[in-house]
């Protein structure tokens, strides 16, 4: 039996899967088991997965027949999981030599029964920035609560924004299985399940050294223009009722509905006015214009005024507020030009 199950989720990734395996490979902890759920990949990551299990009898392959989703892949790998913990790993991403070690290092010293590391974003061209998950320390279940779940929860658009990554880590496998989490979804997936983890881990170990490498990836999904956003978003906000109604979350963060639609709104706003998207510039603002009109919207958008949001995104608000419809458009065809 592995201590950790490493999962990783595979579409098209020829590019980065070698890599990606052998960061785990180079591991200054050895005592895992790797799950690739190749998800009816059409290159050659089916190819490269076997050879690289050819290779090392603890990466395992499973291949799907037809592309299921990201959330359908990691479920398939937590089915099969066999380590008492589990770390998630993008196909595209790395691991630094000692991230397993030092978090489960940091995680037994602190009788923790959760690790958590930073990460890099990685660009194309080499550079790097770093971001934590939370402070150094240990933290019992009110100290999660506030600096995991109620940030999750209605601390949408404080800067800095704190992300969801699940990729930054290492869980109980015994409390993903008493609570029954899986993932559902395209996008905002893992936001949920580590809010939810987070409702019934009891003990978190963390470190602000970024052991994670995190590649801005320009063909992945969240660079590109999402015709069905709103209904995804909308999936998300009725999942996060059910997460907020289930672990009685609300007077946490009273406002956390209007906070969390004005962070959608302004990434529904992007997303309209994304380049690859193919409506004239007249049917993207009219767009705009009926996505702030929706009641949920609205009542955001008069509930809350922004404030410290990053310069873009915070003009963006300024501009909805005053309802400046059209220098928004103006603004947003500049930059796609830029």
């Amino acid at each position: 039996m592995p201590a950790i199950s490493v999962i990783v989720p595979a579409y098209n990734a020829e590019k980065y899967i070698v890599n990606c395996v052998e960061s785990v490979r180079k591991q200054t902890f050895q005592d895992w088991e790797m799950i690739i759920v190749n998800d009816g990949s059409k290159d050659k990551t089916r190819e490269l997965c076997d050879r690289c299990a050819a290779e090392d009898a603890r990466v395992r392959v499973i291949h799907l027949r037809k592309n299921g989703g990201v959330s359908h892949a990691r479920n398939v790998a937590l089915e099969n999981a066999e380590g008492d913990y589990i770390a998630f790993l993008d196909a595209d991403d790395s691991y630094e030599l000692h991230c397993l070690q030092t978090m489960w290092d940091i995680m037994k010293a602190a009788d923790a029964d959760t690790a958590a590391c930073g990460h890099f974003y990685v660009w194309s061209n080499g550079a790097k920035t770093a971001e934590i998950s939370v402070p150094n320390g240990v933290y019992d279940e009110a100290g999660i609560r506030e600096h995991i779940v109620y940030r999750l929860l209605g601390d949408r658009l404080t800067q800095p924004v704190f992300n969801g990554y699940i990729v930054r880590y290492l869980y109980s496998a015994e409390i993903i299985r008493n609570a029954k989490l899986s993932f559902e979804g395209a996008y905002l997936e893992d936001e949920l399940f580590v809010m939810e983890y987070f409702c019934h881990a009891k003990r978190l170990a963390a470190t602000e050294e970024p052991l994670y490498h995190y590649f801005q990836n320009p063909t992945s999904a969240t660079h590109h223009y999402m015709a069905d956003f709103l209904d995804v978003f909308g999936r998300f906000m009725e999942r996060k009722e059910e997460l907020v109604e289930r672990y009685q979350l609300n007077d946490a963060r009273p406002m956390w509905r209007e906070n969390s639609n004005w962070a959608g709104l302004l990434i529904a706003i992007g997303n309209e006015y994304a380049a690859s998207n193919k409506k004239s510039v007249r049917e993207k603002q009219k767009t705009v214009q009926q996505i702030c009109k929706r009641p949920e919207m609205a009542q955001a958008i008069a509930a809350i005024t922004p404030e410290g949001l990053s310069g873009n995104k915070q003009m963006v608000a300024k501009l909805v507020k005053g309802k400046h419809f059209f220098i928004l458009t103006q603004l947003y065809r500049l930059k796609n030009r830029i």
